[in-house]
């Protein structure tokens, strides 16, 4: 068999199990899309404060850059040519803002990912992650080429039992996380996970708060700000593609881990930096985080009341605890049917499957948005159980 007879023939495998990918066809309208001449309002989207809609903040952020535009591309790494004080700028207003010691950029969540845990790892450190962090968190963690184990969702007691049994046999212990989870929209217990440490000495903190950042905390910087965490995670990555509604990702830490890792992180040495113009938008947006309260309080209301109806409608347990609610029907093709009625109904969801969930949970995954009104949440409500397939 020719390498292109085997692709074809593991594409058509994927087919038959309801999980073959290919690009959407979409045209953005605000909160909808259009594909294929039907609009649709946009439940699969990360813009979770709607700021990506938001013609108002554009224009003022041109209109703040009409004197002097900043480069469109950085043609270069940091180390090399490609270091403009609009980074440096970003890096110290959030730094400032956690106060914490330093922030360094990355081209996205995934670059951080990959290249945070490889370049502070070794044979003598052991990490320790949660069972559901993201892939590119998984994919770190085998750069890295060190020693791991993963621990039960959310399963304190395990995570408890294995660095009671670890701690004394490395140099270093990293219990990694994500603050949210993508895909289940329930939340680590931060302040537990800063109690290990306290009690184990040579234990370290790897939060992701990729779906937590703009959305939580009174100030929008997060889970870690909500559970009043900040000053006690070692590496607190985040990203501003979704809730900040631009590109790139940070991660906040003290000076000496910024320092290390400038000096070993493969992806930030040898990637071309983000463009300076990008990075002025993140900054524009990020300075305004604090006044969008009233967006976030909205996006919580919203949240609360598609989790209770759920909930009460399936007659189980509390789907999640965020804007992220998974309807799990757990078949691959009862979730893809049901997912092309609702968009049928005018209502832009995706079905989650395998390999990005564990087999048996395929799911809708609803992804709410703070532009979206109570009137449209209701009546998607009432389409959401009329097009769920038995």
């Amino acid at each position: 068999m020719s390498k292109s007879d085997y692709f074809a023939a593991q594409l058509e495998k994927l087919r038959q199990k309801e999980q073959y990918r290919r690009f959407p066809q979409i045209v953005h309208k605000g909160k909808f899309v259009e594909q294929n001449g039907r609009s649709m309002l946009n439940l699969a989207s990360n813009d979770y404060l709607g700021l990506a809609n938001d013609d108002a903040l554009q224009q003022a952020f041109l209109e703040k850059l009409a004197e002097k535009r900043p480069h469109f591309t950085s043609s270069s790494s940091r180390l090399l040519t490609g270091n403009f004080p609009e980074y440096e700028t970003l890096e110290q207003r959030m730094a400032e803002a956690f106060q914490r010691e330093a922030c360094l950029l990355f081209n996205s969540g995934y670059h951080a990912n990959i290249g945070i845990l490889p370049a502070v790892a070794n044979k003598q450190t052991l990490i320790v992650a949660d069972k559901l962090v993201h892939a590119s968190i998984i994919d770190g963690i085998r750069l890295s080429d060190a020693p791991f184990v993963r621990y039960r969702h959310n399963d304190y007691a395990h995570l408890h039992e294995i660095l009671q049994k670890q701690h004394l046999n490395y140099e270093c212990i990293i219990v990694v996380t994500e603050s949210l989870f993508s895909m289940d929209g329930d939340f680590a217990d931060l302040p537990q996970l800063v109690e290990f440490k306290r009690q184990f000495g040579n234990v370290m903190l790897y939060v992701d708060e990729a779906h937590g950042i703009g959305v939580y905390g009174e100030q929008g910087l997060g889970v870690a700000e909500q559970m009043n965490c900040l000053p006690y995670i070692d590496f607190l990555v985040g990203t501003f593609g979704k809730a900040l509604a631009s590109m790139g990702a940070y991660v906040v830490c003290d000076q000496v881990i910024k320092d290390y890792l400038i000096n070993t992180m493969r992806p930030l040495i040898f990637s071309t930096a983000l463009p300076p113009f990008n990075v002025a938008w993140t900054e524009f947006l990020f300075e305004k985080r604090p006044h969008f309260q009233a967006k976030r309080q909205h996006l919580m209301q919203l949240s609360a009341r598609l989790r209770h109806i759920v909930a009460e409608k399936l007659n189980m347990p509390m789907p999640s605890e965020s804007h992220i609610v998974p309807f799990i029907l757990g078949n691959n093709q009862r979730t893809v049917q049901t997912a092309q009625r609702l968009q049928q109904q005018g209502y832009y969801c995706l079905p989650i499957r395998p390999p990005t969930v564990p087999v048996g949970t395929s799911r809708i995954r609803l992804s709410l948005t703070a532009d979206i009104t109570h009137d449209e949440l209701e009546q998607f409500i009432e389409q959401l159980f009329l097009c769920n397939i038995n």
